[in-house]
């Protein structure tokens, strides 16, 4: 009998992946994903929150900007602690952002706080349930729960091809996305 990879194990496997995409494919699945778009409709002023990508992350920013030309506001998250919500801050692409407490890029406490409709979320894996990988702190699993309480926020993670596995082992607290977009293809998981 052969044991189904851990979290870890699958985290490691995507990142590998993703870290050896090239920059050229990197910039290249970033634009393909914005020339897609948004596989729902954008409302004037609806809140997108996005993310400052960091390690090979893929880029939110193309996308972002076109959902801002089609009437959206934009957000980046800011961290407090573990095992709390993020914080969400407007964000223009103009805007300085400065280091977070973990050394990601985010908007100044000085931007306005808001609460996003839609969260672009970065991840290390996904599978065809929606299921995501990120890094293990739970900051996303958290903040969905956490906004969900008041109102449906659009979970949609974004995402290299390959970083698709086959399945990850989902825990009770894991929340699954509505969509992933890659380079190739939008998943729709809303009924899943």
């Amino acid at each position: 009998m052969h044991a189904s990879p851990s979290k870890a194990e699958l985290r490691a496997l995507a990142l590998a992946k993703r870290d050896a995409l090239s920059d050229e494919q990197r910039a290249t699945a970033a634009e393909a994903l914005a020339k897609r778009g948004a596989p729902f409709e954008i409302a004037q002023g609806m809140i997108v929150s996005g993310y400052a990508p960091i390690r090979s992350e893929l880029d939110p920013a193309p996308l972002m900007k076109k959902l801002a030309d089609k009437g959206a506001r934009l957000a980046l998250p800011c961290i407090n602690a573990r095992g709390q919500s993020l914080t969400f801050r407007s964000w223009s692409p103009q805007d300085r952002l400065m280091l977070g407490p973990l050394g990601i890029p985010e908007p100044s406490p000085a931007a306005a706080e808001v609460h996003p409709d839609v969260m672009l979320v970065p991840l290390a894996a996904f599978d065809k349930l929606g299921h995501r990988i990120g890094y293990g702190a739970g900051y996303y699993d958290y903040t969905f729960a956490h906004l969900r309480k008041a109102k449906h926020v659009i979970g949609v993670g974004l995402a290299f091809a390959a970083q698709e596995t086959k399945a990850i082992p989902a825990l009770s607290h894991d929340v699954p996305l509505d969509y992933v977009l890659t380079e190739r293809k939008t998943f729709d998981f809303r009924s899943s």
